[in-house]
């Protein structure tokens, strides 16, 4: 077990497209050892869409980790205060968040998350999923590229032709870029488009 004892965050925000990929990724978290508290933003929490009810992705997570999802920011505020995370892991990360997590705005059950932990220098990771990750939000990933105790999952274009700014994250890749950010080292973070 890679990960036993390992208190981990995962939170998602509202890539919807990507929960399919991200799930699983959670599975693999608790297989092998981790103890995972779910976290989810506002949207995650609301809105149904053709990838899935709101209800059932938190009836998942819940049955996936032992544990109900974090959804406000009342409820996130504690992580820094009684440092209840080793590690935070924002995967889908929307441009939205991360738009928020590089300009230090926090007005969400994810960011607030991210800004609390933080404060006790402990890594995030990061997994990009956003339609303007090569248009608006380069500048922001930029910041977070270059931020302490940030650490980017490898990312790429997922459709360089009919969608030429979209970035996304290779879920697949998240165990290893955790496992490197308990070392304090970045696994190589951009992808050459396939």
């Amino acid at each position: 077990m890679l990960l036993k004892g390992v208190r981990i965050g995962y939170a998602i925000t509202g890539s919807f497209c990507t929960f399919a990929k991200t799930i699983p990724q959670i599975e693999k978290l608790v297989n092998e050892g981790a103890d995972v508290i779910p976290i989810i933003s506002e949207s995650v929490d609301k809105y149904d869409t053709r990838f899935g009810k709101a209800e059932e992705l938190k009836n998942t997570l819940t049955a996936i980790t032992g544990k109900p999802p974090i959804s406000s920011i009342v409820e996130a505020e504690p992580i820094g205060p009684k440092a209840l995370l080793d590690i935070l892991v924002i995967a889908p990360c929307t441009g939205n968040t991360i738009s928020k997590i590089a300009n230090a705005i926090t007005d969400s059950s994810v960011s607030m998350a991210c800004k609390a932990h933080l404060r006790n220098m402990r890594p995030v990771v990061v997994a990009v999923s956003t339609n303007d990750g090569l248009g608006a939000n380069a500048k922001n990933i930029g910041v977070l590229l270059n931020m302490k105790n940030i650490y980017m999952v490898p990312f790429g274009q997922d459709d360089p032709i009919k969608k030429c700014t979209s970035l996304v994250a290779d879920f697949d890749q998240i165990l290893p870029t955790i496992i490197n950010a308990q070392q304090n080292c970045q696994i190589q973070p951009i992808l050459v488009c396939k």
